[in-house]
């Protein structure tokens, strides 16, 4: 069967159900955790995301009060823990000038926002796109490995990493953002069942299909 981005997102929506993405409880829950998340796995991350919610409850000023030494203790089952911490602090910093308003932030920033949010310390192209979509409500499509590993079983190529799939791939403009937030938790649950290991793919409700994506309006940088 082919499939556009939007039939192959309700497909894994009707197979599936609902995602629940991103696991967080507040904004700043989730940018602490895409932080941590960086180059390593759930559980890693997860327990520094135990210490964090036991030491500052995800508050914001709390965490940015923390002597250096205890943020970096905090982060530490998370790995990289010097430049996960003060990615967090980069972030957050930024985040007080405005108040936490998250608001006035996108608007404030409205097409230039994903620019300025790669000039932070810490946040790259795929950290960028998850705040875009869980933390400022812009509908993004996050290009992560799962979502490269599921678009070439489904026949697109040339998928090398992550601008290889960002720059081809746009959300259509009727995806809304709670589309947005779901589809990427959809894509990396399947990855979580199918892909380990990659052979299981050929035993899932997709084997068989084919991803058609239309021309791309521009390039994301």
């Amino acid at each position: 069967m082919q499939l556009t981005l939007t039939t192959l997102y309700h497909k894994m929506l009707y197979e599936m159900g609902p995602s629940g993405w991103w696991p967080g409880d507040s904004r700043e829950e989730i940018i602490v955790g895409a932080i941590l998340i960086q180059n390593t796995n759930w559980r890693n991350a997860d327990q520094a995301m135990t210490l964090f919610r036991q030491k500052t409850a995800f508050d914001p000023d709390r965490l940015l009060a923390l002597p250096t030494d205890q943020l970096q203790t905090l982060v530490r089952p998370a790995g990289f823990y010097r430049n996960k911490s003060r990615s967090l602090v980069s972030v957050f910093s930024w985040l007080k000038e405005w108040h936490y308003d998250y608001a006035a932030v996108r608007q404030h920033y409205g097409l230039q926002l994903r620019k300025h949010l790669l000039s932070l310390r810490g946040v790259g192209q795929e950290t960028a796109d998850v705040f875009l979509t869980y933390i400022f409500d812009v509908p993004t499509f996050i290009a992560d490995k799962y979502a490269r590993t599921l678009f070439t079983q489904l026949g697109v190529a040339n998928l090398t990493d992550y601008q290889s799939l960002a720059r081809i791939c746009q959300l259509p403009a009727d995806f809304t953002v709670a589309m947005a937030k779901d589809f990427h938790g959809q894509i990396d649950e399947f990855g979580k069942v199918y892909f380990h290991p990659l052979t299981k793919f050929q035993e899932s409700f997709l084997a068989g299909d084919r991803l058609i994506l239309p021309p791309t309006k521009g390039v994301i940088s």
